[in-house]
């Protein structure tokens, strides 16, 4: 997580911020109070220069209005005047001078002046108060470069007739002088205030944005996902309103999250044991979400499919289907089969919406239906085979009794053939019939076997014994069975009819001439037996089927000795339930063995 420097953080902004506004109050404060100030001080100094211009004014007019001796005693004009010249000189003031009416001056107050007494003045600042008898000052620099101010009166006497002016020049560079001063003691204060006031901003700031840092800190650790701390709360003002509300949000997500993830968790549990393979996509068909069951069901790891186009996981081709068409198309049979297995999948597909209806994602749920789909078919051909079986003897049946209804009845020659073979046709449908119904019984479990302690060898020889008496003379049977005993826990009438089955199927396939061999064998704890016939042989692709319900090798001969198509799978079946198994073993032109084993039993059941 990325750490926000000071000069970045919102303490400093706050510091900043509080010091601006302090230096514009002080701004304002300050100019407005420089201002007034020295328009203040300023009006004081011309107040000040107003009074001594005024006193000095009535003391000229005494002076000029004064009658003197015409035998010249006392003091003359001049004299009096620069007498009150000089009794008027102050610190403030630089320079006075009179001038009489021609223009020249007749007193002056500083020595530089002294010397122009008697001079005419060129100084047309006063030449224009001689000449209009108006007052007038103003502010002007001095050839030293300080600021004066000057003020030219009119001088008049009894009779209110101008007899003079009355210039008078003083510094005004004291007031300014004033004013820097006080600017500097200001500007001081100024800087004092600004360090104090940083110091309280940053104590103020702190106050704010500790709080703030804290919920910072915390939304950091929220991030980490870790909803076990909270902030603390310093006050009941919009800032601590602010960490309630997100201590209530804190809250608020802890329950959210652990709520999510009990359901992640669900969900989780939910897809790694389903039976079916669930497959997630975006809104593109890019492989987001797989489970274990999918992955098993196409051949490809999560980590491998994440990413890749759902078309491609499925091996679709992509000018056949299109992914916007997925939804539609509801669900689909997929043909996962190589050249060693036979292997299909089902794909049911959904889509994902949001709020606006758009489709954000697909849902793929996939399952095996390989055995359902052979089950499917082992139905249909089950059903055609059956159909099949029962019609050639009910063709058969009908032909014949068609021709005895039509008059072949009363030929005592014909008659008794044609019922023969009716009658044959019917036991062969009743034997159907019976072996449908057993094979069903079996599929449903809905039969019980009568087991009971057997020595096979003697029950083998009594079922050969049973055969060997109705055998052709052009068939042999031998036996090439042990003399040992192999006790089995069978059912007598069940095993009876599995050997009835496999020495009958033998017997039909057999040629004129041939041998069937019967032998048993003890492997380990089971004994093996066989049933070798020197028939037509059955081709290796062939060779699983024939323990298939209604399959022939030659449906021909087979039709002949009127087979149902039944008993291997009878046997099949049958041997199964005793926990044997049962095989055939056979080559073309060289005759079919066919072996199945059964469990023997132990020496300590055996002696019970």
């Amino acid at each position: 997580m990325h750490k926000v420097g000071f000069f970045r953080s919102i303490q400093l902004k706050f510091i900043i911020i509080f010091i601006l506004l302090l230096l514009v109050a002080i701004q304002v404060i300050g100019s407005y109070f420089a201002r007034e100030l020295e328009k203040e001080l300023v009006k004081n100094f011309e107040e000040s220069i107003e009074s001594t211009v005024d006193i000095l004014q009535v003391n000229m007019e005494q002076a000029f209005s004064k009658e003197r001796p015409e035998d010249g005693d006392g003091p003359t004009l001049k004299q009096e005047v620069q007498d009150v010249v000089r009794v008027n000189d102050t610190d403030n003031i630089i320079n006075i001078q009179v001038v009489n009416m021609q223009s020249r001056i007749i007193a002056a107050s500083n020595s530089s002046s002294s010397g122009n007494i008697g001079k005419k003045t060129t100084s047309d600042f006063i030449k224009n108060t001689l000449r209009f008898g108006v007052a007038d000052s103003d502010k002007v620099y001095n050839t030293e470069r300080n600021l004066i101010y000057r003020r030219v009166v009119p001088i008049t006497d009894d009779e209110e007739t101008q007899v003079g002016a009355l210039y008078i020049e003083s510094s005004i560079s004291s007031v300014y002088n004033q004013m820097e001063d006080i600017n500097n003691i200001f500007l001081r204060g100024s800087v004092l205030a600004i360090t104090v006031s940083a110091f309280l901003g940053i104590l103020v700031a702190r106050t704010i944005t500790k709080p703030i840092m804290e919920m910072r800190r915390q939304t950091q650790t929220m991030a980490r996902e870790d909803f076990s701390q909270k902030v603390n709360v310093y006050g009941s003002d919009e800032i601590g309103q602010l960490a309630e509300s997100f201590n209530d949000l804190n809250a608020k997500l802890k329950h959210s999250r652990a709520s999510t993830e009990e359901e992640r968790r669900k969900l989780s549990s939910v897809l790694s044991n389903m039976s079916d393979g669930v497959i997630a996509t975006d809104k593109s068909g890019a492989v987001t979400l797989m489970n274990d069951a999918a992955a098993r069901l196409i051949g490809r790891s999560p980590e491998e499919a994440h990413g890749s186009f759902l078309l491609d996981v499925l091996e679709l081709d992509e000018k056949t289907v299109d992914i916007t068409d997925l939804p539609d198309s509801g669900s689909m049979i997929i043909d996962f089969s190589d050249q060693d297995n036979f292997f299909l999948i089902r794909a049911n597909f959904s889509t994902i919406s949001d709020d606006e209806a758009d489709i954000t994602g697909f849902i793929t749920v996939i399952s095996d239906v390989t055995e359902q789909e052979k089950v499917e078919q082992e139905r249909r051909e089950f059903v055609s085979n059956v159909s099949h079986e029962l019609r050639t003897p009910l063709t058969t049946m009908r032909s014949y009794i068609e021709a005895l209804t039509e008059g072949a009845w009363e030929d005592k020659e014909i008659a008794p053939k044609f019922l023969s073979v009716t009658q044959n046709e019917t036991e062969r449908m009743i034997r159907m019939v019976n072996d449908l119904l057993q094979l069903s019984r079996m599929d449903d479990k809905d039969y019980s076997l009568q087991k009971e302690k057997t020595e096979f060898i003697t029950f083998f020889h009594h079922v050969i014994d049973r055969f060997d008496m109705n055998v052709s003379d052009n068939i042999t049977l031998q036996r090439e069975l042990p003399n040992g005993q192999f006790y089995v826990w069978m059912d007598k009438d069940k095993m009876t009819q599995v050997l009835d089955n496999i020495i009958s199927n033998a017997i039909k396939y057999s040629p004129e001439g041939g041998t069937i061999r019967f032998n048993v064998v003890k492997q380990k704890n089971q004994m093996l037996a066989s049933i070798e016939d020197q028939g037509m042989g059955i081709a290796y692709e062939k060779l699983n089927k024939i323990f298939e319900r209604f399959y022939r090798a030659d449906k021909a001969r087979t039709r002949k000795f009127g087979g149902t198509g039944l008993g291997l799978a009878i046997a099949k079946e049958m041997v199964e339930a005793h926990h044997g198994k049962i095989w055939a073993k056979s080559k073309e032109g060289k005759g079919t063995t066919i072996l199945f084993t059964l469990p023997l039993m132990n020496k300590k059941r055996r002696g019970k």
